[in-house]
């Protein structure tokens, strides 16, 4: 079952049963993200990234997660459920998903799309239904690398103040280095909010933003750009858990502006 969301030239699609993702985005028909039911923009909840091994400690405790990317545990298991519609409008909708096993504590997931003629708003916010316990948000989206078979290849422009530094395991080391030249699947600090601007030569510029202050950008593979916006780093429940309270719940956004070129 899919919702479907239209503003001007801009037509959005939600696969609510497959992770609540984005399986189309298109502006003008022109389908700007990669096709399949692992791709298209899917959120990271209640983590975002690799989680070190599959374990995170609470205070004393110790939780194993399930190691969906052995030998780590990745992207959270938001992605691969079906979420419950709660508001929908023909340019707003509202989903939820409650946390339960594997992930130890109870809890909900919101997602608001909001889609306008020339952006695109998401919102997640994650509450608990009882104890405090640490949690991350943020979205994967795959953007196609060309807009048509022969088009040009997207222009990546940004700048941040850092670079997470990898280790071999894929994991960040906790150093933070000058940016290296791509190919990337590196996470970066913004510390004033991601903004990371996709330009397609001659077709379409896209700005995506967010008061977020990281995002890893993923471009090994030919056919995808991924410019992921999220609200701490890979590992982060194990290096810089934010707690998600009874009176404070984690929220993250992010805007995706597109100006036409054509």
């Amino acid at each position: 079952m899919s919702t479907r969301l239209s503003a001007g030239g801009a037509e959005l699609t939600i696969d609510q049963e497959n992770g609540c993702r984005i399986s189309s985005l298109r502006v003008d028909g022109t389908e700007l993200l990669r096709q399949g039911p692992k791709y298209g923009a899917f959120p990271m909840v209640p983590w975002c990234g690799r989680t070190a091994n599959g374990r995170f400690r609470d205070g004393a405790a110790v939780h194993r997660l399930p190691l969906n990317h052995p030998p780590h545990a990745i992207h959270g298991f938001g992605r691969e459920a079906a979420w419950r519609p709660a508001l929908g409008t023909g340019t707003e909708a509202v989903f939820t998903y409650d946390l339960g096993d594997p992930w130890p504590y109870p809890g909900r997931v919101t997602q608001v799309f909001r889609l306008d003629e020339d952006a695109l708003t998401l919102t997640m916010g994650v509450e608990t239904y009882g104890d405090s316990f640490p949690a991350q948000a943020g979205w994967h989206p795959w953007f196609h690398r060309s807009l048509t078979p022969d088009g040009a290849e997207a222009k990546l422009d940004f700048a941040p103040a850092w670079q997470e530094e990898r280790g071999p395991d894929h994991i960040p080391t906790g150093r933070r280095i000058d940016p290296k030249p791509g190919p990337w699947d590196d996470c970066f600090g913004m510390p004033d909010g991601v903004d990371v601007t996709l330009t397609w030569p001659g077709a379409l510029e896209l700005r995506i933003t967010s008061r977020a202050e990281w995002v890893v950008v993923y471009d090994e593979e030919p056919e995808a750009i991924c410019v992921e916006p999220q609200s701490g780093p890979p590992n982060g429940l194990n290096s810089l858990p934010r707690l998600v309270t009874p009176v404070d719940p984690l929220e993250v956004s992010t805007t995706w502006t597109w100006r036409r070129l054509a």
